[in-house]
């Protein structure tokens, strides 16, 4: 899914590209390296259907969740777009297949922000048994956390498997199997997870209604 950019691109497109621009932006807390390209006739648009979108983003703040990669293609998108104001929707909510990229880095910020402690609290609770997350890392592609009861500086390590089942995220321990399904929105189909390079990559798809 890389982006690519096509020489003589009609007025129409570059016009959707800014408008799709306009609310990724609006969306996000932070993005960074963004790169949409449309690929659809000007005769196209004008029926309301676009061909292919391939979007590119690095370093993603989406509701504090953090993304340091994040591909998107979708084809034969149906859409409302008036040209006075620039106005954009999209018809009969399409689905889109994505990619996202996290870093230890990432995934550290996320599991002890504010808004997502939730999800580390649950993750110590039912995979270790223990009451605190202490630390997370990657390393040789794996997942090593680390916990510990409140108020007690010994800390317990595991090494923690990441899958994908029925199109939703598990964590499972290593040594007894013990597994947990992370939350995430029921729309969100999980395709693919795995650890390459010490990122932790999911492949996904999911219909979007804006």
């Amino acid at each position: 899914m890389i982006v690519k950019r096509i020489q003589g691109k009609g007025i129409l497109a570059k016009l959707l590209e800014q408008c799709v621009r306009i609310l990724i932006l609006k969306e996000c807390k932070k993005i960074n390296n963004l790169k949409i390209n449309i690929i659809s006739s000007s005769a196209k648009i004008i029926k309301g259907e676009i061909q292919k979108i391939n979007i590119f983003a690095e370093n993603i703040n989406y509701k504090d969740l953090l993304f340091d990669k994040l591909e998107v293609e979708a084809d034969n998108i149906k859409i409302f777009f008036k040209l006075t104001n620039k106005e954009l929707y999209f018809k009969k909510n399409p689905i889109i297949k994505f990619k996202i990229s996290l870093s230890q880095k990432s995934l550290k910020a996320i599991l002890f922000s504010n808004s997502w402690d939730w999800i580390s609290e649950l993750i110590v609770n039912e995979v270790l048994n223990q009451k605190q997350l202490e630390d997370i890392e990657i390393i040789n592609d794996e997942l090593l956390i680390k916990a510990s009861e409140k108020n007690i500086t010994k800390n317990k390590e595991e090494k923690i498997n990441i899958k994908t089942e029925k199109g939703k995220i598990y964590l499972q321990k290593k040594t007894n199997k013990k597994s947990i399904q992370i939350p995430i929105e029921d729309k969100i189909f999980i395709e693919n997870i795995y650890i390459e390079n010490n990122l932790i990559n999911i492949i996904a798809n999911s219909p979007i209604s804006i």
